[in-house]
């Protein structure tokens, strides 16, 4: 039941804010904007789903290191270590896909 209220929840904010974006974006021509998605805020969804998915595996990533710790006190300092490198290219590849959407060329 949480899972589908977190699953509705993401759905309506990244529905909020492509509204947003398609609202305040100039309205001109399809083909004179480049869009060829079927959302013209295909960006804001891309991001959407890119820090979903990243936050779900921050969440895994930090319980794994909490359940780890717990089990071996001793090993804290190498989990902890591990879990900032994997925290950091987890939230890197939501940074990638953001960049990547903006920087893109025009089609």
């Amino acid at each position: 039941m949480i899972k589908l209220r977190l699953f509705l929840m993401s759905a309506l904010m990244t529905l909020l804010i492509v509204a947003t974006a398609s609202a305040q974006a100039p309205q001109a021509a399809p083909a004179e904007r480049g869009d060829t998605w079927f959302i013209p805020g295909d960006i804001a969804f891309a991001v959407a789903i890119a820090a979903f998915g990243g936050a779900l595996a921050d969440g895994r990533a930090i319980s794994a290191a909490c359940e780890g710790t717990a089990r071996n006190p001793g090993a804290g300092g190498r989990i902890f270590n591990m879990l900032i490198l994997g925290l950091a290219l987890i939230e890197t590849l939501v940074l990638f896909t953001f960049l990547t959407l903006f920087i893109r060329p025009n089609r």
